[in-house]
């Protein structure tokens, strides 16, 4: 049973209700991941221009981690290279497989765990798929280690081999 303030006379209306509470995890999630992972509530900025200016690029970081876990359950397939630059996920597939990587990049189903496990995830069989938690964590260690990457190939193009 769902309670609600918006008038509901029909089963047309009944299912709309529904829907829009099926969309209240996501959410919820997406809230958690600007809470917990971007650490808003403790900004102490000066002025509201400033903490308009930081929450404007929260909500953007928690907006990517929300949809990079989504999209690693709902679009498995789609090459990981449409979320992840070069250095990313092919630093990430190094690190973790202890191989280089793949001449071609990997699916974002089969990469999305992979950085989830950075972040703490065990992906067990009994998990279910990794959440926004350990894909934030997995996310903040992935991007030291592209930079470090980047920086290594950057080094070594100016020394040469």
């Amino acid at each position: 049973m769902l309670l609600t303030t918006v008038a509901t006379d029909a089963f047309e209306d009944a299912c709309k209700r529904i829907a829009w509470y099926s969309k209240r995890w996501g959410i919820e999630s997406y809230h958690r991941t600007l809470k917990s992972g971007c650490r808003i509530e403790d900004r102490r900025l000066g002025s509201t221009d400033r903490l308009e200016a930081c929450l404007a690029i929260d909500f953007v970081v928690a907006w990517r981690i929300y949809w990079l876990t989504k999209q690693g359950r709902e679009t498995p397939n789609i090459p990981c290279n449409v979320f992840l630059d070069e250095d990313e996920w092919q630093v990430l597939w190094t690190y973790v497989k202890k191989e280089p990587p793949p001449p071609e990049p990997p699916p974002i189903g089969q990469i999305v765990p992979i950085i989830a496990s950075l972040g703490g995830y065990l992906n067990r069989k009994s998990d279910g798929p990794p959440g926004t938690t350990t894909m934030w964590r997995g996310l903040i260690r992935l991007q030291a280690m592209a930079k470090g990457f980047g920086l290594c190939k950057t080094q070594m193009q100016r020394d040469g081999p």
